[in-house]
């Protein structure tokens, strides 16, 4: 790196005032090298013609059990209704089957938490592993209203 100037005898030495580019050309060229050499392999394909056979399936998909929790703490097991001790012997059944259903919990926004704890404890004792919860999108007209 050059600091000075070429000046002879007793005058003080200024610093260079222009950026020495030349350190930026060689880096940039490299670069540039390296982009020619590598851009015909990412675009490299090979022709596979691959058979046409049948496959077995991957995984059967499990069944899904849809656990509503009305307002009044009611609850309904794919539409029919039942007590809390047929959810714990119909959750244990399901949590013994291969593969394990899946467990959506629907619960009325008005629904008491508590209800909701004890599904969730039951559930939890049953050994059921995969659950979640299904909520309803807003409607349009109610979600443009809501903005100011």
């Amino acid at each position: 790196m050059a600091f000075g100037g070429f000046e002879r005898g007793n005058a003080p030495s200024q610093p260079m005032a222009d950026i020495n580019v030349t350190p930026l050309v060689d880096v940039m060229l490299v670069l540039l090298v390296i982009f020619i050499i590598t851009a015909p392999l990412l675009a490299y394909a090979i022709r596979l013609d691959l058979p046409d056979v049948k496959a077995a399936p991957a995984m059967s998909r499990a069944d899904t059990i849809r656990l509503a929790i009305e307002a009044d703490g009611t609850l309904r097991w794919d539409a029919s209704v039942i007590d809390p001790e047929q959810l714990k012997t119909r959750l244990a059944e399901a949590a013994r089957k291969e593969p394990q259903p899946e467990l959506h919990l629907l619960a009325d926004k008005a629904a008491r938490y508590e209800s909701i704890a004890r599904v969730l404890s039951a559930a939890q004792e049953a050994g059921i592993v995969r659950m979640g919860f299904v909520t309803d999108p807003p409607a349009p007209d109610s979600a443009a209203a809501a903005r100011p």
